[in-house]
Protein backbone atom coordinates (compact mmCIF):
# COMPACT_ATOMS: atom_id res chain seq x y z
CA UNK A 1 0.00 0.00 0.00
CA UNK A 2 1.41 3.41 -0.67
CA UNK A 3 0.69 6.94 0.17
CA UNK A 4 -1.85 7.50 -1.87
CA UNK A 5 -4.00 4.77 -0.22
CA UNK A 6 -5.34 4.27 3.14
CA UNK A 7 -6.80 1.51 4.54
CA UNK A 8 -9.67 0.78 7.06
CA UNK A 9 -12.17 -2.86 8.06
CA UNK A 10 -15.67 -0.35 7.51
CA UNK A 11 -15.68 3.21 5.38
CA UNK A 12 -18.92 5.29 6.17
CA UNK A 13 -19.63 8.06 3.93
CA UNK A 14 -21.73 11.05 6.06
CA UNK A 15 -21.89 12.27 9.71
CA UNK A 16 -26.00 12.32 10.17
CA UNK A 17 -27.55 10.32 12.13
CA UNK A 18 -27.80 7.66 10.19
CA UNK A 19 -23.86 7.40 9.27
CA UNK A 20 -23.17 7.94 13.00
CA UNK A 21 -25.34 5.81 14.29
CA UNK A 22 -23.77 3.35 12.07
CA UNK A 23 -19.91 3.84 13.17
CA UNK A 24 -21.24 4.18 16.67
CA UNK A 25 -22.24 0.17 16.97
CA UNK A 26 -19.89 -0.61 14.81
CA UNK A 27 -16.88 0.78 17.09
CA UNK A 28 -18.23 -0.87 20.14
CA UNK A 29 -17.84 -3.80 18.14
CA UNK A 30 -14.36 -2.94 17.89
CA UNK A 31 -14.49 -2.45 14.19
CA UNK A 32 -11.83 0.13 12.73
CA UNK A 33 -13.95 2.63 11.25
CA UNK A 34 -13.58 5.97 9.04
CA UNK A 35 -16.04 8.37 8.93
CA UNK A 36 -15.98 11.11 6.48
CA UNK A 37 -18.02 14.13 5.83
CA UNK A 38 -17.09 16.78 2.90
CA UNK A 39 -17.97 19.81 5.58
CA UNK A 40 -15.65 21.41 7.90
CA UNK A 41 -17.80 20.59 10.76
CA UNK A 42 -19.39 17.29 11.02
CA UNK A 43 -22.44 18.52 12.84
CA UNK A 44 -23.04 20.37 9.82
CA UNK A 45 -25.74 17.59 8.61
CA UNK A 46 -29.76 17.68 7.24
CA UNK A 47 -30.19 15.76 10.79
CA UNK A 48 -29.04 18.43 12.63
CA UNK A 49 -31.74 21.09 10.81
CA UNK A 50 -34.16 18.55 11.73
CA UNK A 51 -36.85 20.54 14.60
CA UNK A 52 -40.41 17.65 15.06
CA UNK A 53 -38.86 14.58 16.34
CA UNK A 54 -38.47 10.75 15.59
CA UNK A 55 -41.29 8.50 15.86
CA UNK A 56 -41.85 6.32 19.23
CA UNK A 57 -44.94 4.40 21.01
CA UNK A 58 -47.75 6.39 21.89
CA UNK A 59 -49.69 5.75 24.64
CA UNK A 60 -52.71 3.65 22.18
CA UNK A 61 -49.86 2.84 19.73
CA UNK A 62 -49.35 -0.24 18.41
CA UNK A 63 -46.61 -1.57 15.26
CA UNK A 64 -49.72 -2.27 13.09
CA UNK A 65 -51.27 1.46 13.69
CA UNK A 66 -48.04 3.15 12.46
CA UNK A 67 -47.95 0.44 10.06
CA UNK A 68 -51.39 1.71 8.95
CA UNK A 69 -50.47 5.52 9.28
CA UNK A 70 -46.86 4.86 7.03
CA UNK A 71 -48.87 2.84 3.94
CA UNK A 72 -51.59 5.65 3.87
CA UNK A 73 -48.85 8.74 3.89
CA UNK A 74 -47.14 6.35 1.48
CA UNK A 75 -50.01 5.82 -0.73
CA UNK A 76 -49.69 2.11 -0.84
CA UNK A 77 -46.85 1.15 -2.56
CA UNK A 78 -44.57 1.08 0.31
CA UNK A 79 -42.61 -1.75 0.99
CA UNK A 80 -44.44 -4.15 3.29
CA UNK A 81 -41.75 -5.86 4.42
CA UNK A 82 -40.00 -3.12 5.18
CA UNK A 83 -42.78 -1.13 6.78
CA UNK A 84 -43.42 -3.61 9.10
CA UNK A 85 -39.65 -4.38 10.04
CA UNK A 86 -39.60 -0.73 11.44
CA UNK A 87 -43.29 -0.49 12.92
CA UNK A 88 -41.82 -3.50 15.37
CA UNK A 89 -37.84 -2.81 15.64
CA UNK A 90 -37.42 0.90 15.07
CA UNK A 91 -38.98 1.90 18.42
CA UNK A 92 -36.80 -1.03 20.33
CA UNK A 93 -33.54 0.78 18.78
CA UNK A 94 -34.55 4.02 19.57
CA UNK A 95 -34.71 3.05 23.78
CA UNK A 96 -31.93 1.26 22.87
CA UNK A 97 -29.82 3.42 21.77
CA UNK A 98 -30.97 7.14 22.39
CA UNK A 99 -33.03 6.62 25.88
CA UNK A 100 -31.16 4.00 27.51
CA UNK A 101 -27.48 4.75 25.97
CA UNK A 102 -26.77 8.28 25.01
CA UNK A 103 -30.05 9.56 27.19
CA UNK A 104 -30.80 12.04 24.67
CA UNK A 105 -32.26 15.16 26.16
CA UNK A 106 -36.43 14.28 24.87
CA UNK A 107 -38.71 16.71 26.37
CA UNK A 108 -40.64 14.97 29.51
CA UNK A 109 -44.46 15.82 30.92
CA UNK A 110 -44.05 18.74 33.78
CA UNK A 111 -42.74 16.66 37.18
CA UNK A 112 -43.12 13.22 35.34
CA UNK A 113 -40.80 10.25 36.07
CA UNK A 114 -37.67 9.82 33.65
CA UNK A 115 -39.72 7.51 30.77
CA UNK A 116 -43.22 9.81 31.03
CA UNK A 117 -42.54 11.61 27.39
CA UNK A 118 -44.15 13.77 26.27
CA UNK A 119 -45.26 12.87 23.08
CA UNK A 120 -46.61 15.04 20.27
CA UNK A 121 -48.79 14.23 17.20
CA UNK A 122 -47.29 15.23 13.08
CA UNK A 123 -49.46 14.85 10.24
CA UNK A 124 -51.20 11.70 9.10
CA UNK A 125 -50.39 10.13 12.36
CA UNK A 126 -53.61 8.42 13.94
CA UNK A 127 -51.99 8.68 17.77
CA UNK A 128 -49.34 11.39 19.65
CA UNK A 129 -46.16 9.27 19.18
CA UNK A 130 -43.31 11.48 18.57
CA UNK A 131 -40.61 12.06 20.88
CA UNK A 132 -38.86 15.75 20.46
CA UNK A 133 -36.32 17.45 22.34
CA UNK A 134 -38.00 21.72 21.60
CA UNK A 135 -37.82 21.84 18.17
CA UNK A 136 -33.78 21.32 17.59
CA UNK A 137 -34.60 17.25 18.26
CA UNK A 138 -31.74 16.41 15.33
CA UNK A 139 -29.35 18.45 16.54
CA UNK A 140 -29.47 17.13 19.78
CA UNK A 141 -29.49 13.66 18.78
CA UNK A 142 -26.32 14.33 16.12
CA UNK A 143 -24.05 16.18 18.47
CA UNK A 144 -25.06 13.12 21.38
CA UNK A 145 -24.31 10.77 18.56
CA UNK A 146 -21.06 12.54 17.79
CA UNK A 147 -19.86 13.10 21.12
CA UNK A 148 -20.32 9.40 22.38
CA UNK A 149 -18.45 8.51 19.50
CA UNK A 150 -15.40 10.26 19.83
CA UNK A 151 -14.03 8.50 23.11
CA UNK A 152 -13.29 5.68 20.88
CA UNK A 153 -9.83 5.34 19.35
CA UNK A 154 -11.10 2.42 16.75
CA UNK A 155 -12.92 5.28 14.74
CA UNK A 156 -10.98 8.45 12.63
CA UNK A 157 -13.64 11.31 12.17
CA UNK A 158 -12.52 12.84 8.71
CA UNK A 159 -13.43 16.32 7.43
CA UNK A 160 -13.27 18.24 4.47
CA UNK A 161 -13.37 14.85 2.37
CA UNK A 162 -15.29 14.90 -0.70
CA UNK A 163 -15.80 11.51 -2.14
CA UNK A 164 -15.79 11.33 -5.87
CA UNK A 165 -16.10 7.80 -6.72
CA UNK A 166 -16.84 4.24 -5.30
CA UNK A 167 -13.95 1.49 -5.88
CA UNK A 168 -15.01 -1.52 -7.50
CA UNK A 169 -13.14 -4.74 -8.10
CA UNK A 170 -14.07 -5.04 -11.68
CA UNK A 171 -13.42 -1.00 -12.66
CA UNK A 172 -10.63 -0.30 -10.53
CA UNK A 173 -8.14 -3.40 -10.10
CA UNK A 174 -4.59 -3.09 -11.71
CA UNK A 175 -5.29 -7.31 -11.75
CA UNK A 176 -7.00 -7.63 -15.36
CA UNK A 177 -8.17 -11.11 -13.98
CA UNK A 178 -10.70 -8.80 -11.99
CA UNK A 179 -12.59 -7.88 -14.68
CA UNK A 180 -13.81 -10.94 -15.35
CA UNK A 181 -15.34 -11.73 -12.29
CA UNK A 182 -19.17 -12.46 -12.42
CA UNK A 183 -20.43 -11.21 -8.90
CA UNK A 184 -18.41 -7.25 -8.59
CA UNK A 185 -17.55 -5.92 -4.92
CA UNK A 186 -17.17 -2.65 -3.76
CA UNK A 187 -13.81 -2.05 -2.10
CA UNK A 188 -14.36 1.85 -1.00
CA UNK A 189 -14.37 5.02 -2.59
CA UNK A 190 -11.43 7.62 -3.71
CA UNK A 191 -11.61 10.38 -1.77
CA UNK A 192 -10.70 14.17 -2.20
CA UNK A 193 -9.36 15.87 0.51
CA UNK A 194 -9.79 19.68 0.32
CA UNK A 195 -7.14 20.64 2.72
CA UNK A 196 -4.31 18.67 1.14
CA UNK A 197 -5.56 18.91 -2.81
CA UNK A 198 -4.69 15.45 -3.07
CA UNK A 199 -7.62 12.04 -3.73
CA UNK A 200 -6.46 8.95 -1.90
CA UNK A 201 -8.10 5.66 -2.00
CA UNK A 202 -9.33 5.00 0.59
CA UNK A 203 -9.79 0.61 1.08
CA UNK A 204 -12.28 -0.97 2.72
CA UNK A 205 -14.24 -4.20 3.56
CA UNK A 206 -17.42 -2.62 3.72
CA UNK A 207 -18.65 0.68 2.77
CA UNK A 208 -21.44 2.48 3.89
CA UNK A 209 -23.09 5.43 1.79
CA UNK A 210 -25.24 8.05 4.55
CA UNK A 211 -25.00 10.80 2.55
CA UNK A 212 -28.39 12.23 2.51
CA UNK A 213 -30.70 13.31 -0.44
CA UNK A 214 -30.72 15.54 -3.25
CA UNK A 215 -32.78 18.46 -1.78
CA UNK A 216 -30.21 21.12 -2.52
CA UNK A 217 -30.78 20.32 -6.79
CA UNK A 218 -33.84 22.28 -6.17
CA UNK A 219 -33.69 26.42 -5.84
CA UNK A 220 -36.05 26.46 -2.85
CA UNK A 221 -35.06 23.56 -0.41
CA UNK A 222 -34.55 23.18 3.37
CA UNK A 223 -31.63 20.82 2.91
CA UNK A 224 -27.56 21.60 3.77
CA UNK A 225 -25.96 23.49 1.51
CA UNK A 226 -24.14 20.75 -0.97
CA UNK A 227 -26.93 17.96 -0.49
CA UNK A 228 -26.91 17.41 -4.05
CA UNK A 229 -26.93 13.61 -4.38
CA UNK A 230 -23.35 12.09 -4.05
CA UNK A 231 -23.87 8.63 -2.78
CA UNK A 232 -26.56 8.31 -5.14
CA UNK A 233 -25.12 8.91 -8.14
CA UNK A 234 -21.52 7.39 -7.23
CA UNK A 235 -24.20 4.01 -6.47
CA UNK A 236 -25.37 4.05 -9.79
CA UNK A 237 -21.95 4.64 -11.87
CA UNK A 238 -20.91 1.48 -9.80
CA UNK A 239 -24.23 -0.48 -10.73
CA UNK A 240 -26.02 -0.69 -7.48
CA UNK A 241 -29.78 -0.55 -8.00
CA UNK A 242 -31.48 3.02 -7.81
CA UNK A 243 -35.26 3.37 -7.67
CA UNK A 244 -38.21 5.73 -7.03
CA UNK A 245 -35.96 8.64 -7.94
CA UNK A 246 -39.21 10.65 -8.83
CA UNK A 247 -40.35 10.51 -5.23
CA UNK A 248 -39.12 13.77 -3.72
CA UNK A 249 -41.56 15.41 -0.84
CA UNK A 250 -41.88 19.10 -0.44
CA UNK A 251 -42.70 20.31 2.48
CA UNK A 252 -45.70 22.23 2.79
CA UNK A 253 -44.00 25.36 5.49
CA UNK A 254 -40.61 26.97 5.11
CA UNK A 255 -40.00 30.66 6.21
CA UNK A 256 -41.13 32.68 2.63
CA UNK A 257 -38.72 35.27 3.25
CA UNK A 258 -37.65 37.33 -0.29
CA UNK A 259 -33.77 36.39 -1.12
CA UNK A 260 -33.68 34.40 1.85
CA UNK A 261 -32.51 30.68 2.03
CA UNK A 262 -35.53 28.95 3.34
CA UNK A 263 -36.28 27.88 6.78
CA UNK A 264 -38.36 24.94 8.35
CA UNK A 265 -41.60 25.40 9.77
CA UNK A 266 -41.57 22.11 11.49
CA UNK A 267 -45.25 20.35 11.01
CA UNK A 268 -45.31 19.84 15.40
CA UNK A 269 -46.63 23.77 15.22
CA UNK A 270 -49.76 22.11 13.13
CA UNK A 271 -49.43 19.23 15.18
CA UNK A 272 -49.87 21.62 18.51
CA UNK A 273 -52.91 23.42 16.76
CA UNK A 274 -51.74 25.59 14.30
CA UNK A 275 -54.03 26.49 11.17
CA UNK A 276 -52.65 27.55 7.58
CA UNK A 277 -54.73 30.48 6.28
CA UNK A 278 -54.36 32.55 2.62
CA UNK A 279 -54.12 35.58 2.36
CA UNK A 280 -57.62 36.52 2.60
CA UNK A 281 -57.51 34.92 5.35
CA UNK A 282 -59.52 32.00 4.78
CA UNK A 283 -57.89 28.43 6.89
CA UNK A 284 -58.37 26.62 3.51
CA UNK A 285 -56.88 23.01 4.44
CA UNK A 286 -61.07 21.68 5.16
CA UNK A 287 -61.47 22.18 1.43
CA UNK A 288 -58.63 19.31 0.85
CA UNK A 289 -58.77 17.11 3.34
CA UNK A 290 -62.12 17.51 5.21
CA UNK A 291 -60.96 14.47 7.78
CA UNK A 292 -57.24 15.19 8.50
CA UNK A 293 -57.52 19.21 7.47
CA UNK A 294 -53.97 20.94 8.65
CA UNK A 295 -52.70 17.40 9.62
CA UNK A 296 -52.93 15.95 6.06
CA UNK A 297 -50.31 13.69 4.71
CA UNK A 298 -47.29 16.51 3.68
CA UNK A 299 -48.15 15.56 -0.48
CA UNK A 300 -51.65 17.32 0.38
CA UNK A 301 -50.86 20.09 2.15
CA UNK A 302 -48.18 21.18 -0.15
CA UNK A 303 -50.19 21.16 -3.04
CA UNK A 304 -52.94 22.69 -1.25
CA UNK A 305 -50.70 25.74 -0.50
CA UNK A 306 -49.18 25.54 -4.55
CA UNK A 307 -52.94 25.91 -5.53
CA UNK A 308 -54.14 28.57 -3.16
CA UNK A 309 -50.85 30.66 -3.59
CA UNK A 310 -51.78 29.75 -7.54
CA UNK A 311 -55.24 30.41 -7.45
CA UNK A 312 -55.03 33.92 -5.17
CA UNK A 313 -52.14 34.92 -7.20
CA UNK A 314 -49.97 35.05 -3.72
CA UNK A 315 -46.74 34.20 -3.22
CA UNK A 316 -47.13 33.06 0.30
CA UNK A 317 -49.80 31.78 2.54
CA UNK A 318 -49.85 32.09 6.67
CA UNK A 319 -49.45 29.48 9.54
CA UNK A 320 -51.65 30.71 12.29
CA UNK A 321 -49.42 29.94 15.62
CA UNK A 322 -50.40 32.56 17.76
CA UNK A 323 -54.39 31.93 18.01
CA UNK A 324 -54.35 28.08 17.87
CA UNK A 325 -50.96 26.73 19.91
CA UNK A 326 -51.91 26.92 23.61
CA UNK A 327 -48.31 25.94 24.88
CA UNK A 328 -45.66 28.42 25.78
CA UNK A 329 -44.53 28.97 21.67
CA UNK A 330 -41.16 30.59 23.03
CA UNK A 331 -40.17 27.80 25.06
CA UNK A 332 -41.45 24.74 23.16
CA UNK A 333 -40.43 26.19 19.38
CA UNK A 334 -37.38 27.84 20.48
CA UNK A 335 -35.37 27.74 17.39
CA UNK A 336 -38.67 29.14 15.05
CA UNK A 337 -39.26 31.82 17.44
CA UNK A 338 -35.53 32.73 17.14
CA UNK A 339 -35.43 32.45 13.75
CA UNK A 340 -38.78 34.36 12.96
CA UNK A 341 -37.97 37.18 15.44
CA UNK A 342 -34.86 37.64 13.47
CA UNK A 343 -36.85 37.89 10.78
CA UNK A 344 -39.08 40.53 12.54
CA UNK A 345 -42.15 38.83 13.08
CA UNK A 346 -43.57 37.88 16.40
CA UNK A 347 -45.49 34.69 16.13
CA UNK A 348 -46.88 34.64 19.50
CA UNK A 349 -49.27 37.95 18.06
CA UNK A 350 -49.07 37.14 13.97
CA UNK A 351 -48.99 34.37 11.55
CA UNK A 352 -46.07 33.09 9.68
CA UNK A 353 -45.94 33.28 6.02
CA UNK A 354 -44.49 30.37 4.76
CA UNK A 355 -43.87 28.21 1.43
CA UNK A 356 -43.13 24.43 0.36
CA UNK A 357 -39.64 23.70 -0.26
CA UNK A 358 -37.77 20.53 -1.38
CA UNK A 359 -37.38 18.76 1.80
CA UNK A 360 -37.23 14.74 1.64
CA UNK A 361 -35.87 12.44 -1.09
CA UNK A 362 -37.95 9.52 -0.95
CA UNK A 363 -35.87 7.62 -3.57
CA UNK A 364 -32.24 6.31 -3.44
CA UNK A 365 -30.05 3.40 -3.57
CA UNK A 366 -32.11 0.25 -3.05
CA UNK A 367 -31.23 -1.52 0.05
CA UNK A 368 -32.90 -4.43 2.22
CA UNK A 369 -33.18 -4.27 6.20
CA UNK A 370 -29.69 -5.15 6.56
CA UNK A 371 -28.85 -1.89 4.41
CA UNK A 372 -27.46 -4.21 2.10
CA UNK A 373 -27.11 -2.68 -1.82
CA UNK A 374 -27.48 -4.71 -4.59
CA UNK A 375 -23.75 -4.36 -4.81
CA UNK A 376 -21.61 -6.61 -2.67
CA UNK A 377 -19.60 -4.77 -0.03
CA UNK A 378 -21.83 -1.56 -0.02
CA UNK A 379 -24.01 -0.45 2.12
CA UNK A 380 -26.81 2.74 2.33
CA UNK A 381 -28.54 4.08 5.52
CA UNK A 382 -30.74 6.82 5.58
CA UNK A 383 -31.60 9.24 2.75
CA UNK A 384 -29.57 8.10 0.59
CA UNK A 385 -31.31 5.08 0.49
CA UNK A 386 -34.56 3.82 -0.41
CA UNK A 387 -35.71 0.87 2.08
CA UNK A 388 -39.11 1.26 0.55
CA UNK A 389 -40.21 2.33 3.88
CA UNK A 390 -41.51 5.78 2.14
CA UNK A 391 -43.11 4.44 -0.92
CA UNK A 392 -44.71 7.83 -2.59
CA UNK A 393 -44.51 10.09 0.20
CA UNK A 394 -42.90 9.83 3.60
CA UNK A 395 -44.86 10.31 6.91
CA UNK A 396 -43.61 12.86 8.79
CA UNK A 397 -40.80 12.23 11.42
CA UNK A 398 -39.86 8.93 10.11
CA UNK A 399 -37.08 9.99 8.31
CA UNK A 400 -35.10 10.08 11.76
CA UNK A 401 -36.08 6.84 13.14
CA UNK A 402 -35.18 5.39 9.44
CA UNK A 403 -31.84 6.81 9.53
CA UNK A 404 -31.49 5.47 13.29
CA UNK A 405 -32.28 1.76 12.97
CA UNK A 406 -30.95 1.14 9.34
CA UNK A 407 -27.36 2.40 11.12
CA UNK A 408 -27.98 0.27 13.83
CA UNK A 409 -28.97 -2.55 11.29
CA UNK A 410 -26.18 -2.08 8.62
CA UNK A 411 -23.73 -2.10 11.65
CA UNK A 412 -24.88 -5.45 13.36
CA UNK A 413 -24.88 -6.82 9.79
CA UNK A 414 -20.93 -5.76 8.87
CA UNK A 415 -19.89 -6.83 12.23
CA UNK A 416 -21.34 -10.61 11.64
CA UNK A 417 -20.00 -10.51 8.09
CA UNK A 418 -16.15 -9.51 9.68
CA UNK A 419 -16.96 -11.66 12.61
CA UNK A 420 -17.20 -14.66 9.75
CA UNK A 421 -14.09 -14.01 7.91
CA UNK A 422 -16.48 -13.03 5.40
CA UNK A 423 -13.48 -10.22 3.63
CA UNK A 424 -11.60 -9.47 0.63
CA UNK A 425 -8.05 -10.70 1.14
CA UNK A 426 -5.23 -7.98 1.20
CA UNK A 427 -3.65 -8.58 -1.82
CA UNK A 428 -6.87 -8.19 -3.85
CA UNK A 429 -7.20 -4.98 -2.29
CA UNK A 430 -4.17 -3.66 -2.32
CA UNK A 431 -4.44 -4.23 -6.34
CA UNK A 432 -6.53 -0.73 -6.34
CA UNK A 433 -4.74 1.36 -9.18
CA UNK A 434 -4.22 5.08 -7.80
CA UNK A 435 -6.87 7.43 -9.07
CA UNK A 436 -6.29 8.82 -12.30
CA UNK A 437 -5.94 12.74 -11.95
CA UNK A 438 -8.04 14.52 -14.14
CA UNK A 439 -6.79 17.48 -16.31
CA UNK A 440 -3.90 20.26 -15.51
CA UNK A 441 -5.52 23.09 -17.20
CA UNK A 442 -6.46 25.36 -14.18
CA UNK A 443 -9.71 27.10 -15.56
CA UNK A 444 -12.00 26.90 -12.87
CA UNK A 445 -14.07 29.80 -12.53
CA UNK A 446 -15.93 30.26 -9.16
CA UNK A 447 -18.65 32.80 -11.77
CA UNK A 448 -19.11 29.33 -14.19
CA UNK A 449 -19.96 26.68 -11.45
CA UNK A 450 -22.43 29.47 -9.77
CA UNK A 451 -24.48 29.56 -13.01
CA UNK A 452 -24.38 26.20 -14.10
CA UNK A 453 -25.79 25.99 -10.52
CA UNK A 454 -28.48 28.58 -10.93
CA UNK A 455 -29.38 27.08 -14.02
CA UNK A 456 -30.17 23.35 -12.27
CA UNK A 457 -31.73 24.99 -9.54
CA UNK A 458 -34.04 27.14 -11.64
CA UNK A 459 -35.20 23.75 -14.07
CA UNK A 460 -35.47 21.77 -11.09
CA UNK A 461 -37.93 24.02 -9.59
CA UNK A 462 -39.75 25.25 -12.67
CA UNK A 463 -39.95 22.03 -14.10
CA UNK A 464 -39.48 19.01 -12.32
CA UNK A 465 -41.09 20.78 -8.86
CA UNK A 466 -44.12 20.47 -6.81
CA UNK A 467 -46.55 19.82 -10.29
CA UNK A 468 -44.53 18.55 -13.33
CA UNK A 469 -46.15 17.95 -16.89
CA UNK A 470 -44.39 15.80 -19.53
CA UNK A 471 -43.56 19.06 -21.85
CA UNK A 472 -41.99 20.22 -18.48
CA UNK A 473 -40.03 16.78 -17.85
CA UNK A 474 -38.97 17.07 -21.35
CA UNK A 475 -37.53 20.17 -21.46
CA UNK A 476 -35.44 19.89 -18.08
CA UNK A 477 -34.09 16.11 -19.41
CA UNK A 478 -33.01 17.92 -22.67
CA UNK A 479 -31.46 21.18 -20.84
CA UNK A 480 -29.77 19.67 -18.05
CA UNK A 481 -28.11 16.86 -20.44
CA UNK A 482 -26.48 19.74 -22.31
CA UNK A 483 -25.47 20.82 -19.29
CA UNK A 484 -24.25 18.17 -18.20
CA UNK A 485 -21.83 17.35 -22.08
CA UNK A 486 -20.85 20.48 -21.17
CA UNK A 487 -19.67 20.26 -17.48
CA UNK A 488 -18.18 16.76 -18.12
CA UNK A 489 -15.99 18.06 -20.77
CA UNK A 490 -14.82 20.54 -18.09
CA UNK A 491 -14.52 18.31 -15.23
CA UNK A 492 -11.90 16.22 -17.16
CA UNK A 493 -9.77 19.03 -18.32
CA UNK A 494 -9.72 20.84 -14.67
CA UNK A 495 -7.83 19.37 -11.54
CA UNK A 496 -10.65 17.62 -9.63
CA UNK A 497 -11.83 20.21 -6.60
CA UNK A 498 -14.40 19.88 -4.23
CA UNK A 499 -16.80 22.33 -5.81
CA UNK A 500 -16.59 20.56 -9.30
CA UNK A 501 -17.28 17.38 -7.76
CA UNK A 502 -20.62 18.52 -6.43
CA UNK A 503 -21.35 20.26 -9.73
CA UNK A 504 -20.78 16.57 -11.78
CA UNK A 505 -22.85 14.57 -8.98
CA UNK A 506 -25.59 17.32 -8.85
CA UNK A 507 -26.37 17.39 -12.61
CA UNK A 508 -26.57 13.82 -12.92
CA UNK A 509 -28.34 13.43 -10.02
CA UNK A 510 -30.78 16.20 -11.85
CA UNK A 511 -31.22 14.03 -14.58
CA UNK A 512 -32.13 10.82 -12.71
CA UNK A 513 -34.59 12.56 -11.15
CA UNK A 514 -36.34 14.19 -13.99
CA UNK A 515 -35.82 10.91 -16.35
CA UNK A 516 -38.05 8.58 -13.54
CA UNK A 517 -40.67 11.04 -13.69
CA UNK A 518 -41.15 11.21 -17.25
CA UNK A 519 -40.85 7.48 -17.04
CA UNK A 520 -43.48 7.06 -14.19
CA UNK A 521 -46.88 8.22 -15.96
CA UNK A 522 -48.52 7.24 -12.97
CA UNK A 523 -49.48 10.29 -10.54
CA UNK A 524 -49.35 9.86 -7.43
CA UNK A 525 -48.12 10.63 -3.58
CA UNK A 526 -44.98 13.55 -3.98
CA UNK A 527 -45.07 12.62 -7.76
CA UNK A 528 -47.92 14.71 -9.08
CA UNK A 529 -48.31 15.15 -13.04
CA UNK A 530 -50.62 18.08 -14.35
CA UNK A 531 -51.85 19.05 -17.79
CA UNK A 532 -50.11 22.00 -18.99
CA UNK A 533 -53.82 24.20 -19.01
CA UNK A 534 -55.35 24.11 -15.94
CA UNK A 535 -52.94 22.96 -13.42
CA UNK A 536 -54.43 25.04 -10.26
CA UNK A 537 -57.02 22.63 -10.39
CA UNK A 538 -53.88 19.74 -9.50
CA UNK A 539 -55.74 18.79 -6.32
CA UNK A 540 -58.12 16.07 -7.48
CA UNK A 541 -55.15 13.92 -8.48
CA UNK A 542 -54.14 12.94 -4.92
CA UNK A 543 -57.28 11.17 -4.80
CA UNK A 544 -56.92 8.92 -7.35
CA UNK A 545 -53.92 7.25 -9.52
CA UNK A 546 -54.02 7.87 -13.09
CA UNK A 547 -52.30 7.80 -16.37
CA UNK A 548 -51.53 11.12 -18.33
Amino acid sequence: MNASQKETECLIIGTGIAGATCALIAAKAGIKVCLLTKRSDPTTTNTNHAQGGIVYRGNSDSPELLMADILRAGRNINCLETVKFLANKGPDVVKEILIDELRVNFTHLTGSEEENFNLTREGAHSVNRILFSADHTGRDIERTLLDALRIYENVEIITDATAIDLITLQHHSSDVQARYRLEDRCLGAYVFFDTTKEVISILAQYTVLATGGLGDIFLHTTNEKGTVGDGIVMAKRANARVINMEFMQFHPTTLFITGARRFLISEALRGEGARLRNIRGEYFMERYNPELKDLAPRDEVAVAIWVEMIENKEDHVLLDVANFVQEDIPERFPSIYSACSEAGIDITKEPIPVVPAAHYFCGGVHVDTRGRSTLNGLYAVGEVSCTGLHGANRLASTSLLEGLTWGYCAAKDITSRLSSGETMRPDILHAVRDWIPTGNVENEDPALIAQDWMSIKYTMWNYVGILRTRPRLKRAIEDVRHMYMRIEEFYRETPVSGDIISLFHGTQAAIMVAEAALRNRVSIGCHLLGSAKGTERAFPALRRNYIL
